[in-house]
């Protein structure tokens, strides 16, 4: 169909340009992921994350300068395919993993686990394929939290380990090869080993992202991390306290130090949200992730209020965005979740695809 008075096509890409974040919609056209066809009025786009909302906030605010444009309304075909962002060289052990994403933090206390598990949750409920690492060889919580308490790993072949399926992501943790009351007694070095063995003998499917629950601290674990394996980048997770805040930095200085892209900072337990009354009180004070992550030259990627549910859910084994029942707690996650996958490709250029040759014989 031709209109009477033509649109170009850089009329639209114009229009798009004052509607998506700069940095974004030219990263969009730089990789060739957005396209024009003014003959039949289509927006098509090959979106590199999933972000259901991010999504439907620009459709809502191109609709009418679009249709303006068109003189119908404009068709949008949107197709998904997330890269396998560039990190670190550290050996790729598992090409079914295209990014493995370190969830820590400096210290303990801070709810790490709880926003790991519910991120990880939230990348697949916004369309992921998600995998989830329990990295805390001395007190792994994952499996409690996903209501596998009682699960334990089982192996096809004798060789790898098969992942646990749980809530739509499938997850392993040194939780499911061991005892409850067993406690892990090892130095640094089996410690560490026993880390790689759940993450490279474990037959992952296709995962978009691996979320790894990282242990409290900047110990072997993290340096086993951030040396040994192919870190496409982490995620600090800190409160508004001052003590949190002090850890957090040290957290952020060690991933700088050996080379490993932080994503940007999390503040969870921003605010306490009362049950009864919904009235929202800053009991651990206002606005230190912000200006840590504006330190740092960072991303502030969100705030997560505190709500007994959070507690309450993970120890039930169904966490709160799996249960879905309250919005406005799944609601900031769902956000956290496109807000990491944004950052991560606006921060990291994608690698090159490995064109798969067979020989003919």
């Amino acid at each position: 169909m031709l209109f009477k008075n033509k649109t170009n096509q850089q009329q639209v890409l114009d229009c798009l340009a004052q509607i998506i974040e700069p940095e974004l919609f030219n990263k969009l056209q730089q990789q060739s992921l957005l396209k024009i066809n003014v003959d039949t009025a289509e927006i098509i786009i090959c979106l590199p994350f999933h972000a259901p909302e991010w999504l439907i906030n620009i459709k809502a605010q191109a609709e009418q300068p679009l249709a303006e444009l068109f003189k119908q309304n404009p068709v949008w075909q949107v197709t998904y395919k997330v890269p396998s962002f560039e990190h670190k060289k550290a050996p790729k052990q598992n090409a079914n993993i295209k990014n493995i994403i370190a969830i820590s933090s400096g210290k303990g206390g801070v709810g790490k686990s709880t926003v790991s598990v519910n991120l990880a949750l939230a990348l697949a409920k916004n369309g992921a394929k998600v995998g989830l690492l329990d990295a805390d060889i001395y007190g792994p919580s994952v499996p409690m939290m996903l209501g596998e308490k009682a699960t334990k790993s089982t192996s096809i072949d004798g060789k790898l380990l098969q992942p646990i399926s749980a809530h739509g992501i499938v997850c392993n943790s040194i939780g499911f090869l061991i005892e409850d009351k067993d406690a892990m007694v090892w130095r640094g070095p089996m410690a560490s080993k026993a880390l790689q063995q759940v993450l490279n003998e474990t037959d992952w499917p296709e995962l978009d992202y691996l979320i790894v629950d990282m242990p409290p601290g900047t110990g072997d674990i993290q340096l086993t991390m951030s040396q040994n394996v192919a870190l496409t980048s982490a995620v600090i997770v800190t409160t508004p306290q001052d003590v949190a805040l002090i850890d957090a930095k040290k957290g952020v200085t060690m991933f700088n130090k050996v080379d490993v892209h932080v994503t940007g900072l999390i503040e969870n337990m921003s605010f306490y949200s009362c049950v009864k009354c919904g009235h929202q009180e800053a009991i651990f004070g206002t606005g230190g992730g912000k200006k840590l992550a504006k330190q740092f030259n960072l991303a502030f990627l969100g705030e997560l209020p505190l709500h007994i549910q959070y507690r309450e859910n993970t120890d039930q084994g169904y966490p709160t965005v799996a249960k879905n029942e309250q919005v406005e707690l799944v609601a900031p996650y769902l956000a956290l979740a496109e807000s990491v996958t944004i950052n991560l490709f606006k921060d990291l250029q994608p690698t090159i695809e490995q064109i798969k040759i067979t020989e003919l014989k």
